[in-house]
């Protein structure tokens, strides 16, 4: 049997044997809007929870739509042409609108990266189009603090922005439950001192924190009160099927129309398995989440509930620009210096992570439970040794022993990654 796996642009084949036992675990067929376009002009003019976007801003002045970065497969190409001509439409001049790169603390998108997370050249020369940065001090506003402490910096262009729009991908979030919403305003445009306030430890170890768990979950709770400091914040959703067009679109409400979303792509992304596997296979679901190691974590936690303790968690990412940030790179030589009690008992003192120990933390929950492989064809040495995982060259070669080691042919594989959710039992 022949699976291709999403790896990089391309995909990466995987060739298993035909006698083995192989569960290839997959969203069920979604559907597929016909004419997104349309769909958006319907969405703009019966938004959920709220009035129409013509009722909305009338009167009103500056406008800041945030979008999210690299990171993230959106196809702002669709939904920013329409979102745009609907407001110059409505009478907003083209100089008072805004787009804000919701980079959260990752890397600025600039130059042709930037054209692509747009994805129309007639947005970039009708509208400002401009990074988040947030180590920037004084581009931040403070709003106040959350019951649990955390410091409500947020950045000021959307603060003081009179039409505030999000435009986010609905999908499963191994933190957040369903990414999307309230999560493009924080952490996507929140300072450092916001951000790693809600990805310390103390947080991220609740019960409740994890993939697709919205109702319960601290964090989803803690995103939310921040965004209600915000103010009135109005939200496009976006859902994509495994070949990235669109199956649903919304607007509306920042929450109801995110809960809609939720609702919408839960049966398809939550999959139903009967038991767990000794042998599993994912991904890092490709381009462009594999772009580098910290995000490859995601795929990881995603097939968290099928591994069964002691067994081989196998993941394809091509890590095209190496292992992630620097302050990343140093979270991981603290762990493989250190060992992972030290490493946890350390950042469970914290108020505050240090810039993405968080992506390290959420690495052990995985490392507790079974062996994790690894399987890139871009990393060096250097950052191979920072991975903290066992590194392989011939993926089918290090899948053929965990079958003769565990002697069980029963293998789980999940083409796209942390898009879909195996849930066992």
């Amino acid at each position: 049997m022949q699976i291709m796996m999403h790896y990089g642009k391309t995909g990466l084949p995987l060739d298993l044997p035909d006698e083995w036992d192989i569960a290839v675990i997959r969203k069920k067929p979604m559907p597929v809007l016909h004419d997104p376009s349309r769909a958006l002009e319907e969405a703009l003019a019966r938004p959920v929870g709220t009035q129409p976007l013509s009722e909305l801003s009338r009167g009103k002045g500056r406008v800041c739509i945030l979008i999210c970065d690299i990171t993230r497969p959106v196809p702002n190409g669709l939904v920013l042409p329409g979102l745009i001509r609907k407001l110059l439409e409505l009478g907003f001049d083209a100089a008072s609108i805004g787009v804000l790169v919701a980079t959260g603390l990752h890397r600025p998108n600039e130059g042709e990266e930037l054209r692509e997370v747009v994805g129309s050249d007639w947005v970039m020369k009708t509208v400002k189009v401009e990074n988040h940065f947030a180590r920037n001090d004084g581009d931040h506003i403070l709003l106040g603090k959350t019951y649990r402490g955390t410091p409500a910096k947020i950045d000021r262009r959307f603060v003081e922005a009179e039409v505030r729009v999000v435009v986010g991908l609905v999908e499963p979030h191994f933190m957040a439950g369903y990414s999307g919403g309230r999560k493009v305003i924080a952490p996507g445009v929140a300072h450092s001192d916001t951000i790693r306030s809600i990805h310390a430890a103390r947080l991220l170890e609740d019960q409740g924190v994890g993939n697709c768990t919205v109702e319960g979950n601290p964090l989803h709770r803690e995103l939310m009160e921040i965004a209600a400091m915000v103010g009135d914040c109005l939200a496009i959703n976006v859902v994509i099927d495994e070949r990235r067009q669109i199956s649903f679109l919304n607007f509306g409400d920042l929450e109801k129309s995110h809960l809609e979303a939720v609702a919408f792509v839960r049966p398809f992304a939550e999959v139903s398995v009967p038991h767990r596997f000794k042998t599993v296979i994912t991904s890092a679901a490709g381009y462009p989440l594999d772009k580098n190691y910290y995000q490859t974590v995601k795929g990881m936690v995603a097939a968290l509930d099928v591994l069964e303790p002691g067994g081989n968690l196998f993941i394809v990412s091509e890590c095209s620009e190496g292992i992630g940030s620097a302050e990343y790179g140093l979270c991981q030589k603290r762990l493989v210096e250190g060992g992972p009690g030290e490493f946890m008992r350390e950042i469970l003192r914290k108020r505050q992570a240090d810039i993405d120990e968080w992506e390290t933390e959420m690495l052990l929950k995985v490392a507790r439970v079974g062996k994790i492989h690894l399987y890139s064809g871009c990393l060096c040495a250097n950052d191979r040794n920072l991975t903290g995982v066992q590194n392989i060259e011939s993926l089918g070669e290090a899948i053929r022993k965990s079958i003769a080691e565990t002697g069980d042919t029963r293998v789980a594989v999940i083409p796209e990654g942390p898009y879909v959710i195996p849930r066992c039992g």
